[in-house]
C-alpha cells in the first residue's frame, strides 16, 4: 500500500482510519521542519510511537516529571542500560524499581501523549511504508485505533474552546488570594492538584507546560478549568531582555553548535543502525568508540537513551574550559568527531554509505544554521562543518588510491 501527501490535504484523523479499516502493518512517518514523529500499526492498531528530538519520546523523563522515579535511580538504571544494551524499560524491571505493567501504563501514555499531538498538526509530509515493524519494542502495547481516533477528535473540539481561556505564552500566572467561587469548599481533581504547585505568579503557561508531569493537553485543559474556576489569575507580563549582551553571544553560539551536530550524529548514527542492525557487533563498536567527552552531551546521537545531558548541562561544562581557548576547543573537538565519524562510516561500509551520511549531514545543517546568521557568519560555523566534510572526502580518497 502506498500511502504519501501532506496533512494540507488530508487530515491525521483520515489517515489513522484509513490505517485502521484496513487493518494495516507499517510505520507512518509525518515530518514537518524539525519535528518528525512515527506512529507504529499491527492489523491497524497502534503499537508503538516515537516523536524524534522530542521530550515527548523519553520514558525517563515521563517517570521523573510524574515523581514515579529518583534521578539516582534512573541514572544507575541508565548507565545499566548503556553497558548492556537492553532497553531502559527492561533495564527498569531488571534492577526492581517498576512492575511490568507499570512500565507498560506509562509507554501507553507516552504513545497516546504522541499521537494525540499529531491531531494539531495542520501541514507536514507523511508517508506510510506497509510491512515494516518498529526495530526495537519494550514490550507488548496494542491500542485500539478508532478509540484514539475518538478520543483525539473530543480533544481538538475541546481545544477550540479551551483556547479561548488561555493566556498569552507571556503572560505569568499566580493563584489567586480571594477566589470567586460560590462554594466555601472546592474539590480539585488529581491533574489540577498537581499543577498548584508549579503556579508561583512568575511561570507562564509555556513555563508551566514544560514542568507539568502530564502532556501538553490535560495540563492546558487543567489550567483552563483553574482559571474559569477563578483559582488562577495572571500576574502580570514576563519582562523579556531586550538583546542578549556581548558576554551572551557565546552562549547563543554554543546553542547552535549542539542543535546542529546533535543533529548530525544522529542521523549517522540512524543510518549505521539501517544498515547494519543495533545487534550487530561492528555497531556496538562504533557506539562503544564514541561514548566518551563532549559527546555524552548531545542526546541525539543515542535517542534511546532517557535523562541524556541537556545544553544547559552540556554550556556548564563548557564553562570550565579557559575562555580564552573555550570556542576553539569545542568547535575542534565537535569537527574532529563528526570527521571522524563519516571516516569510520567509509571504513567499515564502503563509500556508498559514506556518500548517504554526507549527504544527511549536509542537509541537517540549514535549520540550526539558521537561527543566528550573524553569529554563524563571524564564527565561521558554516565554513567550518564544510571544511570537515571536505577534509573527511580527502581521507576518503587517499584510502582509494592507496588500496
Amino acid at each position: 500500500m502506498s500511502l504519501i501527501g501532506n496533512l494540507k490535504t488530508v487530515s491525521f484523523p483520515d489517515i489513522l482510519q484509513l490505517l485502521a479499516t484496513g487493518k494495516k502493518t507499517g510505520i507512518l512517518q509525518v515530518s514537518t521542519g524539525a519535528r518528525q514523529k512515527e506512529v507504529a500499526f499491527r492489523e491497524g492498531n497502534i503499537i508503538y510511537a516515537s516523536a524524534i528530538n522530542s521530550s515527548e519520546d523519553l520514558l525517563g523523563n515521563l517517570l521523573l516529571k510524574r515523581g514515579k522515579i529518583q534521578k539516582g535511580d534512573l541514572e544507575r538504571a541508565i548507565s545499566l542500560h548503556k553497558q548492556t544494551g537492553r532497553q531502559l524499560g527492561t533495564t527498569l524491571v531488571d534492577l526492581n524499581l517498576f512492575e511490568k505493567e507499570e512500565i507498560i501504563e506509562c509507554l501507553k501514555l507516552q504513545i497516546e501523549e504522541i499521537v494525540y499531538n499529531l491531531f494539531s498538526w495542520q501541514e507536514g509530509e507523511f508517508k506510510f511504508a506497509e510491512g515494516v515493524a518498529p526495530k526495537k519494542l519494550q514490550f507488548s502495547i496494542e491500542l485500539n485505533t478508532m478509540n484514539i481516533i475518538m478520543e483525539g477528535t473530543r480533544r481538538i473540539d475541546e481545544w477550540i474552546e479551551i483556547q479561548k481561556v488561555l493566556p498569552p505564552d507571556d503572560i505569568m500566572l499566580k493563584l489567586s488570594m480571594t477566589p470567586k467561587t460560590k462554594k466555601d469548599e472546592l474539590t480539585l481533581s488529581i491533574d489540577e492538584f498537581r499543577l498548584i504547585s508549579l503556579i508561583n505568579g512568575e511561570r507562564t503557561l509555556t513555563d508551566i507546560i514544560g514542568l507539568s508531569p502530564m502532556g501538553e493537553f490535560p495540563t492546558c485543559r487543567a489550567i483552563y478549568k483553574l482559571i474559569v474556576g477563578g483559582l488562577v489569575q495572571s500576574s502580570g507580563k514576563k519582562v523579556i531582555k531586550e538583546e542578549a549582551s556581548p558576554e551572551n553571544d557565546e552562549e547563543i553560539v554554543l546553542s547552535i553548535l549542539f542543535a546542529l551536530y546533535n543533529n548530525c550524529f544522529y542521523r549517522i548514527r540512524s543510518l549505521i543502525e539501517e544498515v547494519v542492525g543495533d545487534q550487530n557487533p561492528m555497531f556496538n563498536r562504533y557506539l562503544s568508540g564514541f561514548r566518551q567527552g563532549l559527546l555524552t552531551y548531545f542526546p541525539g546521537f543515542d535517542p534511546g537513551v532517557d535523562l541524556t545531558p541537556t545544553f544547559d548541562k552540556f554550556y556548564s561544562e563548557i564553562q570550565k574550559i579557559p575562555e580564552t581557548v573555550r570556542m576553539h576547543t569545542v568547535m575542534s573537538a565537535l569537527e574532529n568527531m563528526l570527521g571522524n565519524q563519516l571516516e569510520y562510516v567509509y571504513y567499515f561500509l564502503g563509500i556508498g554509505i559514506y556518500r548517504q551520511a554526507v549527504s544527511k549531514v549536509r542537509k541537517e545543517v540549514s535549520e540550526p544554521l539558521a537561527l543566528k546568521r550573524e553569529l554563524v557568519k563571524k564564527y565561521q560555523i558554516d565554513e567550518n562543518l564544510l571544511s570537515t566534510i571536505k577534509k573527511s572526502d580527502r581521507v576518503v580518497k587517499l584510502v582509494k588510491g592507496a588500496s
